[in-house]
């Protein structure tokens, strides 16, 4: 599957169509009948269809103008920024981003450039803000060679919730700073990796915007 510029990610329309679905049968229900038990669970399948809707949202996001800048590759909070180890990259800066089941759960290219490497890993489900995610929680990771020769590293990683991860670019396919590139459902973290050297503009606790809020910046 190829990245969507629809306002809701394709990805969520059988949810949208489930949940609706079942709103409409205990409406109906409720209604036909007058029975105050199927009103109640109906009410709630609203909700859980107002909640999916928002879930899958896919809004249009506008990068910084200056092309030095590294933008989020995901909407959240920035829960870890500091030294790392990378089996890609070596000793590098990781930024790590946790995103809740109430953010956009799209994935952007933090910078223009060329993938060359795509890998994935199995792995355990811990909480997506557990220091040992990064290492043991499954994920799939990008290394990018962007615009200039440098290369980042951008994984997508599992969470509690989120068991599915999706991924739209492999090796060799051309990325814009702030495309669409995946997504992962029902909450997750997503880990950013930059040469060190590198200063960051953001800290811990941060909110950040895919695709808008500048996480550092190239020299």
């Amino acid at each position: 599957m190829r990245p969507s510029n629809a306002l809701i990610t394709p990805e969520g329309y059988p949810f949208i169509a489930y949940s609706s679905g079942l709103f409409l049968f205990l409406a109906a229900g409720s209604w036909l009948t007058g029975s105050l038990a199927l009103a109640i669970p109906a009410v709630i399948a609203l909700l859980l269809t107002v909640f999916v809707i928002s879930f899958f949202r896919n809004p249009e996001r506008q990068p910084p103008s200056d092309v030095q800048l590294l933008v989020a590759p995901a909407d959240g909070t920035v829960v870890y920024v500091g030294p790392a180890t990378q089996e890609h990259l070596g000793e590098c800066l990781k930024i790590s981003i946790f995103m809740s089941v109430f953010n956009v759960h799209v994935n952007r290219a933090p910078a223009a450039g060329t993938v060359v490497e795509r890998f994935y890993k199995a792995g355990k489900f811990y909480d997506a803000r557990h220091p040992k995610a990064s290492c043991e929680n499954e994920q799939c990771g990008l290394v990018l060679k962007i615009d200039g020769g440098v290369k980042i590293a951008c994984v997508q990683i599992a969470g509690l919730v989120a068991r599915r991860i999706l991924c739209y670019v492999d090796a060799g396919d051309r990325l814009e700073r702030g495309a669409r590139y995946g997504m992962i459902r029902f909450g997750s973290r997503v880990d950013l990796y930059l040469p060190e050297g590198i200063e960051p503009m953001v800290t811990v606790g941060q909110t950040t915007t895919a695709g808008v809020t500048a996480m550092a910046r190239l020299q």
